[in-house]
């Protein structure tokens, strides 16, 4: 593997699921100047990782992620003229950006609190596993801040629809894990102490899958959105056909006829493979 060793958080890879994990419990895994520009270059180095095949990011101890740090950053932005805080905010919103753009399956692991920027990075997970006792708060406004921050504004509508985003924006009230639930802003409420662990079965289930057509799933997704229906559907005929051109489409086809699993390429050898 050939991706650096994280400074301000730690990275693991198992069996083809790269684990992103906030490190700072005594703050709630709070960020920092130095955590934000190391995960917003850190996300991208991801998709040109082979070994990597999906990803799960969650948090230390009792809390996924509590935001900007209130010390080490908000303390600090008091100092800036306008430029410097347009600096900031620009680099927290190109880690949301890179989030995103990793292609790969993103999984969050919510095993507790997820405010403010917090919140953000788990709303840019592409799927959401949650703790029975997490909370989601997209508390801008309670600190006197718009509430369409870090791309907020637009993904949040498109995961839980225009007007329960708009409440949530405005309100910066707390979102329930059950709330959550119900709304679409988590895929699965597990009991507390099971984020991580229900997130690393899913993942590895995906790790275990076809990469490339993963990627190009993603891709459709993320650009379908902005497309009409017309040209989503000629842009998933295109998609589609190059996957078909793809050496694990014949891979899936062979294996149902020998009735076997598949092997697509790249996925980690199973575990008695690695043994013998």
């Amino acid at each position: 593997m050939s991706l650096p060793k994280p400074q301000h958080f730690r990275f693991s890879l198992d069996a083809g699921v790269g684990v992103i994990t906030l490190d700072r419990p005594r703050t709630l895994n709070s960020l920092t100047f130095e955590s934000y520009a190391e995960l917003r270059d850190f996300l991208p180095r991801l998709s040109t990782e082979e070994s990597v095949r999906a990803v799960v990011v969650t948090g230390e101890g009792k809390g996924f992620c509590s935001g900007g740090d209130r010390e080490a950053i908000i303390a600090e932005l008091f100092a800036r003229d306008a430029a410097g805080l347009v600096e900031f905010t620009r680099m927290t919103g190109a880690l949301i950006r890179n989030l995103r753009r990793v292609r790969r399956p993103v999984i969050g692991a919510i095993n507790g609190v997820a405010v403010g920027a917090g919140a953000v990075i788990a709303l840019a997970c592409d799927i959401r596993i949650v703790a029975q006792s997490a909370r989601f708060g997209f508390v801008f406004p309670k600190v006197g801040l718009c509430g369409a921050d870090m791309g907020s504004a637009y993904l949040l509508p498109r995961v839980v629809g225009l007007g329960r985003a708009s409440e949530i924006l405005y309100a910066g009230e707390l979102v329930s894990a059950d709330e959550a639930l119900r709304i679409g802003l988590a895929n699965r409420v597990v009991p507390d102490g099971k984020a991580l662990e229900e997130a690393m079965v899913f993942a590895r289930k995906l790790a275990d899958g076809p990469a490339f057509a993963h990627a190009m799933t993603k891709q459709m997704i993320e650009d379908e959105s902005t497309m009409s229906l017309e040209n989503a559907i000629e842009a998933e005929a295109q998609a589609q056909a190059i996957c078909m051109l793809h050496p694990d489409f014949r891979e899936a086809y062979d294996a149902a006829v020998q009735k076997r699993p598949p092997r697509f390429a790249g996925a980690p050898k199973p575990a008695e493979e690695e043994k013998s």
